[in-house]
């Protein structure tokens, strides 16, 4: 029997090998942006968020997975899809604002890794900054994709402490179940703020365009550059790539849930509501958790910012590069893709430098989950305008049912957003 049908054959065999774009993608959404917000929630509305995991769960994972259908039956990544459907200058306009708020983004997640960093060794937080943005933007220009692919599904595994941190507290288990499965509706402009950074750091932009980049990267690794393929293999990798999809997905949101549950009942729970800092939050587990749990903690933000600002530098350099269709693609060298990988350069140097000004990495992290927020429905709807569109998708578009969820999922995401500016 070949390898791949033995693979098939075995679920957990076919589980751990359908495992690629779909697991690093999810786990990114997890970045130390993603830990600064859900931390927040917890500090300051202790367990009164969790519901939303499981809401945000399968939200998630339905756009996700309408993401990587449109990279892998249409063969381009998800801006030069709407490309086919929008004028350029819509697409300039939205590329920028995913540029600025990605930006913002890795120069927060930057300060967030080197505070951890500065917490386990004592040395300057300035070093750190540095030294992790060079790091990241030598790795991703002189690796290839496939090599960078395989770092990041490691990196995955870093999620787990902040589950393992969860279990090392005093947590009222009961309670927890009884918040998961009660909604609670916000209340003030601060709880609808929060409902949105959560919706916005969770079900975020630029882990759009990187699954759907990533579904042609795959094609291109495997030798395959998209053109029309059996419909027996596209069965099956459409069943691979749901059960990758699902289990990234579910990694974002278990982790979302355990990091709330972590601050609630220890940083609301001692009256510690306001959060400044990453390392703030480190310092205050230390006293109320144990020192392991605080290291557990501070060795997973490093670990995600690691994940997650190949991420966010790569998926501003895909949508730009499919806009103007610049030669692009992790698996190109630096003298064949110059614009794509200047992109990337210029977000991570633009990142190092916002760490040295007086801005506050978490109040930047928090507004730049807000911004996410706001601007995500408006691109849930190009995708799925693209998704239903026969040509574009070569007649394999997506279902009604998957249309349908994730228009529900835009719905919910402008009714948030509607929601902070009028309550």
């Amino acid at each position: 029997m070949p390898v791949e049908e033995q693979k098939r054959a075995n679920p957990v065999r076919r589980f751990f090998s359908a495992l690629g774009p779909g697991l690093v993608t999810g786990a990114a959404d997890d970045d130390p942006s993603g830990i600064a917000t859900y931390s927040i929630a917890g500090a300051q509305f202790g367990t009164s968020f969790l519901w939303l995991a499981w809401l945000t769960w399968p939200l998630m994972m339905a756009v996700q997975m309408m993401c990587a259908r449109i990279g892998m039956m249409s063969g381009m990544g998800l801006a030069g899809a709407l490309n086919k459907k929008f004028p350029r200058w819509v697409l300039i306009i939205v590329s920028m604002a995913l540029f600025v708020a990605n930006t913002i983004n890795i120069g927060a997640d930057l300060s967030g890794m080197a505070d951890a960093a500065n917490v386990l060794s004592g040395v300057s937080a300035d070093y750190y900054v540095v030294m992790f943005g060079l790091l990241i933007g030598w790795a991703i220009v002189h690796f290839r994709y496939y090599q960078i692919a395989n770092v990041l599904k490691w990196l995955a595994l870093s999620l787990f402490a902040y589950i393992a941190t969860a279990f090392m507290i005093n947590a009222d288990w009961s309670e927890v179940a009884h918040d998961t499965f009660t909604v609670k509706m916000p209340k003030g402009s601060e709880a609808w703020g929060m409902l949105v950074a959560i919706l916005g750091t969770t079900i975020s932009p630029y882990l759009f365009f990187w699954q759907s980049a990533q579904e042609v990267e795959e094609h291109k690794a495997k030798g395959k550059r998209m053109v029309a393929v059996k419909a027996y293999s596209e069965k099956h990798e459409l069943a691979d790539r749901m059960i990758d999809v699902g289990a990234g997905t579910f990694l974002s949101n278990i982790v979302m849930f355990f990091v709330i549950v972590t601050t609630a009942f220890t940083l609301n729970r001692h009256g510690i509501t306001h959060i400044e800092t990453s390392k703030q939050a480190a310092m205050a587990l230390r006293p109320l958790a144990g020192a392991h749990a605080m290291q557990l903690y501070t060795l997973g933000i490093v670990a995600v910012g690691l994940l997650a600002i190949p991420t966010l530098a790569g998926s501003s350099a895909y949508a730009f590069a499919e806009i103007f269709n610049w030669d692009h693609g992790l698996d190109e060298k630096l003298k064949n893709a110059h614009a794509f990988y200047a992109i990337i350069i210029v977000s991570i140097i633009i990142g190092i430098g916002l760490d040295f000004l007086d801005i506050n990495p978490i109040k930047a992290l928090y507004w730049s989950a807000i911004l996410n927020g706001l601007t995500a429905p408006f691109i849930m709807v190009g995708i799925v305008i693209v998704a239903a569109n026969h040509r574009i998708m070569r007649k394999h578009e997506s279902s009604v049912f998957s249309l349908a969820v994730v228009g529900i999922a835009t719905l919910i995401m402008f009714a948030a957003a509607i929601g902070m500016f009028v309550f």
